[in-house]
């Protein structure tokens, strides 16, 4: 392929961003969107209640109606809940209470000095697929990667000389894009199980589905996710906003000086005896921090990972600022967590409105009538295997613009697709991977991602321009790619009948 042809097709694609860019840009505020968003829902509840759409939900066989949110009760909850729906909106309280200890690592200057050890460290050639990567392997620990990883990525963007819009979308596609891909197991792969389990009880009452069941799939999607994320930041994302130009003052980067280094391995000590705790609470079978079950994925560690995140984050960069000079007394600490809150006063409007629209959106019903009449239109088209794993990831990238929680969804889900996929003579654990790839790819463009607003305020911090456009025209890219890689690698798998996991086969058979 020529040059010439090559410069033809990117700037096609160009200009096919650039207008979905405009377009999305065009639109109101996300705050006023949202709040749009938020009086429609109402409205199209009570055409539903009024011509009567209504499903039935696959493993309850309950009848799931339209409920009237501008009836009495409707409006009444609308009034009531209006703050609880803000208020108990998870990420926010996760984003905040992260925010206050990251906000004294950064302003000790504990952060800074990362950086500046990573980027003189690491040859630029790979800092993006280390971002990506490093994203997709964050996914074990719950919101850590949105919340810390995904800003992180900007700073280091900017500090090698690159956008740092474009170092953020990197890390957003590794841990959004990349979401069920991982190293190790995460929290989202027993809950997926037990929900697989269960479903495939409605033909096979003793079968089990344990929470490795996609385990060597999602460790070779880690790199598969990974590399395409590269690629796509580099061959697309990266030429469309070439060089930074904004206000926001770049990082000097130079070699840390002796006291630097002093107040650095003091942190590193504090971290250090973290790192005991943590492992003396989670090694031991009886450990203070294991599970109720005894297990370490159902531990405080892993579910409280934000709480460890907090304390981690104040403690080492107490010490940091006390060895620095720049914390003398409490004071300096406290003024440090606030002055963190102040770059989320966007983010809390947005979130506002956002909350209200998700909330809106359950209450009605209107998401699982959609999700289940789908679901019903896709099994009567009667396909094979390889159309049918296809038609399916698409149909869970769709509902998951409609729906954001994994789980909620795959508890709708789970009880149409496992049984016809065992009745085809196909295990629980293909179905269970077809849509963990559906259910991530479209992570990064859905505006019912919990974090979607939070992502927004991080591209203004950078580009005050920037809108719902910006990100979906500048993640749409990795959306594909992903669909495409992923969706074939799943194909090959299925293919060559590769186990997806210890002792799981692609295939299964009646008893």
């Amino acid at each position: 392929m020529s040059d010439t042809t090559i410069k033809k097709k990117r700037n096609y694609i160009d200009i096919f961003l650039n207008i979905l860019e405009k377009g999305g840009n065009a639109l109101p505020h996300p705050a006023t969107l949202f709040a749009i968003f938020a009086l429609l829902i109402p409205v199209l509840s009570a055409f539903g209640y009024w011509f009567d759409w209504k499903a039935v939900h696959p493993a309850t066989g309950e009848v799931i109606n339209t409920v009237n949110l501008l009836s009495k009760d409707g409006i009444a909850r609308i009034i009531n809940e209006m703050v609880t729906n803000f208020t108990d909106f998870a990420p926010l309280g996760i984003v905040l209470v992260a925010m206050l200890g990251i906000g004294i690592a950064e302003t000790s200057g504990l952060i800074g000095a990362v950086i500046r050890i990573l980027v003189i460290k690491s040859p630029r050639k790979i800092i993006t697929f280390v971002v990506v990567f490093t994203g997709v392997v964050s996914n074990v620990a719950s919101d850590i990667g949105y919340v810390l990883l995904i800003p992180l990525a900007g700073i280091i963007f900017q500090a090698v000389g690159r956008h740092p819009v474009v170092g953020m979308a990197a890390a957003f596609a590794g841990v959004s894009g990349g979401f069920s891909a991982n190293l190790i197991l995460g929290t989202i792969d027993p809950l997926l199980a037990g929900l697989s389990e269960e479903a495939a009880h409605i033909l096979d009452p003793s079968y089990q589905v344990n929470p490795t069941a996609n385990y060597y799939f999602m460790v070779c999607s880690t790199f598969l996710i990974a590399f395409l994320g590269t690629w796509v930041t580099e061959k697309i994302v990266q030429p469309r906003f070439g060089k930074y130009e904004g206000d926001q003052v770049q990082e000097i980067i130079e070699p840390l000086s002796k006291v630097e280094k002093k107040a650095l391995k003091h942190a590193m000590l504090v971290s250090l005896v973290w790192v005991v705790i943590i492992l003396v609470g989670l090694l031991p079978s009886n450990g203070l921090l294991r599970g109720a079950d005894g297990t370490i994925l159902s531990s405080p560690f892993i579910k409280g990972i934000i709480s460890f995140l907090f304390l981690m984050a104040a403690s080492a960069g107490i010490a940091y600022g006390i060895t620095m000079g720049k914390f003398k007394n409490d004071t300096d600490v406290a003024n440090a967590m606030a002055q963190s809150l102040k770059t989320l006063t966007a983010y809390v409007v947005l979130v506002f409105f956002a909350a209200q629209f998700v909330a809106y959106f359950k209450w009605s019903n209107l998401g699982i009538i959609m999700a289940v009449t789908g679901a019903e239109s896709l099994i009567a088209a009667d396909l094979g295997l390889i159309p049918l794993m296809i038609m399916f990831i698409i149909f869970a990238a769709i509902v998951n613009l409609l729906m954001g929680s994994a789980s909620a969804k795959w508890a709708l889900l789970a009880p149409v697709f496992i049984p016809i996929f065992m009745l085809l003579g196909y295990s629980p654990e293909l179905s269970q991977a077809v849509y963990r790839v559906g259910d991530s790819v479209t992570n990064i463009i859905s505006p019912m991602m919990s974090y979607f607003a939070l992502i927004i305020a991080y591209f203004q911090k950078y580009d005050k321009n920037s809108g719902l456009g910006t990100i979906i025209a500048t993640m749409i890219p990795y959306t594909i790619v992903f669909f495409i890689g992923w969706t074939l690698m799943l194909i090959i798998w299925v293919t060559f009948d590769i186990p997806l996991g210890p002792g799981v086969s692609i295939y299964y058979q009646l008893p």
